[in-house]
C-alpha cells in the first residue's frame, strides 16, 4: 500500500521502520530536512519536507494515490488539519490522527466524519489503560488480552527464589495447577520458543498463556504477591498521570501525583478534585524520605525523563515498594533495562505502532485479517487474534494433524462463550476466535498465512 507518515518524530519513525519492512511503499513528510535524511538512509522511504497541513505539500508526497495517511505530529491541531485536507483531496483515503490533548476527546468523536478521520489514536491514553490493567494484577510484568477479555498472554519473570527455576515445561501444570501454554521465553536478549523439554532458569522473561479466570490461581501457585493496589502514587503530572488517576478513583483506588511545576498541579487540582496533588521534584532524596514511598502499594513514574524514571524506580524497588511500573520513552537496549529491577516498563509508542499495524493489516486484507495484534517479548514476536471464517482452511481439524509454519504457534481457541488453550487434540470452526504467536521473522497478515 500507499502510506504517507507525517511528523518522523518517535512515533512516525517507529512506524515508518515497521511498515516500510511489511513491504509498503512509505512516503514521510517532516519539516526538519535532518530527521528526514536519517529516515532515507535507514530505510527505504521517500521524504517530503514542509508542513504536512499544507495542500501542496501533500500534493508532493502523493495524497491523491495514497491508501492511507497517518498524521503522527506533535501538535493536534495540525494533524486534525493534516487529516481534514488530506481527506478533501482524496476521499477514499483512509486516515489516522494522533490527538493527545484530553479537551479534544468528545469533540472528536461527535466530529469525527467532518475531520474525515477513520481512526484516533491517543498514546497517553492507552498507555493508562494498559497500567490500570497491571495494577490489578501485581504478579504481572504485562498483561494482553483477546477473546473478549476471556485469554490472556502475561509475563512474569524467573527470579532465584521462583518456583518455576530450574523447571522443565512439562512439569509445570503440577506447579501452576492450572493449564497454561508458554509461547516464548527471553533469555540472554533472545527469544526463545520453547519446547516441553526446555528448562527455565534465573532471569529468564516467560510468556504464559492462560485463562483470565485463572491468573488468580496462577499467580497463588507461584507464590506470588497477588492483592490489588489500594493506594498509587504517581511521579509526574502530565497526560498520563491525568488519565490513570481518573482510572484508578472509577476502581475506588486511591492515588497522589508528585509534579514540580506549580502551575501544573493548579491544574491538576481543578481536574483531579478527589486526587492528592504534591508539588515537588521528585528527583529530590528529601522528598522521596519525606512522602514515605515504601508505605504505597504501587510507585508509577511517568516522567517525561527516561532517566529519572528508571531511577525513582529503582529507589522504590530499594524501599520494598510491592509494585513498580517504569514509563520508558525509548527501550531500544533490552539488555541493560532487563539487568535493572523496574517492574513493569510500558512505552506509550509501542503500545500505538501495534494498534496502527494492525489497522493497516486489516486495510491489506479485508478476508482473514488480524482483530488485534500485540507486540511481545521485546518486539521480538507477535501475538495475534483472528475469526475464523468461511475462508478459513483446516476447519474441524485436530491441530496435532495441521503442519504449521516454523515458528507459529496456536495458542487458544474461543468456542463462543467457552475458551480453551489449544492442545493436539483441539480444533477450530467457523466462528471461533483463534490466538497466534509468532516469533515475527515472517509478517502473518491474515490467518491462513500460518500454514506450511
Amino acid at each position: 500500500m500507499n502510506i504517507i507518515i507525517a511528523g518522523d518524530g518517535k512515533v512516525g519513525s517507529m512506524l515508518t521502520r515497521q511498515l516500510s519492512s511489511e513491504g509498503h511503499d512509505i512516503t514521510v513528510i517532516d519539516s526538519d530536512a535532518r530527521v528526514l535524511e536519517s529516515s532515507v538512509e535507514r530505510y527505504d522511504v521517500i521524504s517530503v519536507q514542509g508542513n504536512c497541513a499544507s495542500m501542496s505539500v501533500l500534493q508532493q508526497a502523493g495524497v491523491r494515490d495514497a491508501n492511507l495517511l497517518i498524521a503522527a505530529t506533535s501538535e493536534d491541531e495540525i494533524n486534525l488539519l493534516c487529516c481534514t485536507t488530506a481527506h478533501a483531496l482524496n476521499p477514499k483515503l483512509h486516515t489516522i490522527a494522533r490527538i493527545r490533548n484530553p479537551e479534544y476527546t468528545d469533540q472528536i468523536y461527535r466530529m469525527r466524519e467532518i475531520f474525515g478521520l477513520s481512526m484516533v489514536i491517543n498514546p497517553e491514553n492507552q498507555a493508562a489503560t494498559e497500567i490500570d490493567r497491571l495494577l490489578k494484577y501485581p504478579g504481572f510484568l504485562r498483561r494482553d488480552t483477546f477473546a473478549k477479555g476471556r485469554t490472556e498472554i502475561v509475563e512474569l519473570r524467573v527470579d532465584s527464589g521462583s518456583k518455576l527455576c530450574n523447571v522443565k515445561l512439562m512439569d509445570l501444570r503440577g506447579i501452576i495447577k492450572c493449564q497454561v501454554l508458554v509461547c516464548a521465553v527471553i533469555r540472554g536478549g533472545s527469544t526463545v520458543a520453547p519446547k516441553g523439554d526446555f528448562v527455565l532458569r534465573e532471569g529468564d522473561r516467560v510468556f504464559v498463556t492462560a485463562l483470565s479466570q485463572n491468573l488468580t490461581t496462577l499467580l497463588k501457585s507461584l507464590g506470588i504477591l497477588s492483592r490489588r493496589a489500594r493506594s498509587v502514587t504517581l511521579c509526574g503530572g502530565g497526560r498520563i498521570s491525568y488519565y490513570l488517576a481518573k482510572r484508578l478513583k472509577r476502581s475506588g483506588i486511591s492515588s497522589r501525583i508528585i509534579e514540580k511545576d506549580y502551575v501544573r498541579c493548579q491544574e491538576l487540582c481543578e481536574l483531579l478534585p478527589d486526587t492528592d496533588i504534591i508539588c515537588g521534584d521528585i528527583s529530590e532524596q528529601a522528598l522521596l524520605e519525606s512522602e514515605d514511598l515504601a508505605q504505597t502499594d504501587a510507585i508509577v513514574t511517568l516522567t517525561g525523563l527516561d532517566e529519572l524514571n528508571m531511577i525513582v524506580s529503582l529507589y522504590g524497588t530499594a524501599q520494598g515498594v510491592p509494585q513498580v511500573i517504569t514509563k520508558l520513552g525509548h527501550t531500544g537496549n533490552r539488555s541493560v533495562i532487563d539487568s535493572l529491577s523496574l517492574g513493569s516498563v510500558i512505552s506509550p509508542r509501542e503500545l500505538v505502532c501495534s494498534n496502527i499495524v494492525r489497522y493497516v493489516r486489516a486495510m491489506e486484507h479485508q478476508t482473514g485479517a488480524a482483530i488485534s495484534v500485540h507486540t511481545i517479548a521485546d518486539g521480538q514476536a507477535e501475538a495475534m487474534e483472528f475469526l475464523v471464517d468461511e475462508h478459513t482452511r483446516n476447519c474441524g481439524k485436530p491441530l496435532k494433524e495441521i503442519k504449521l509454519k516454523p515458528n507459529v504457534l496456536l495458542v487458544s481457541i474461543a468456542h463462543g462463550a467457552v475458551t480453551e488453550i489449544a492442545n493436539g487434540d483441539s480444533s477450530y470452526v467457523r466462528g471461533d476466535v483463534v490466538v497466534v504467536v509468532t516469533n515475527g521473522r515472517e509478517v502473518i497478515r491474515q490467518f491462513n498465512d500460518i500454514f506450511a
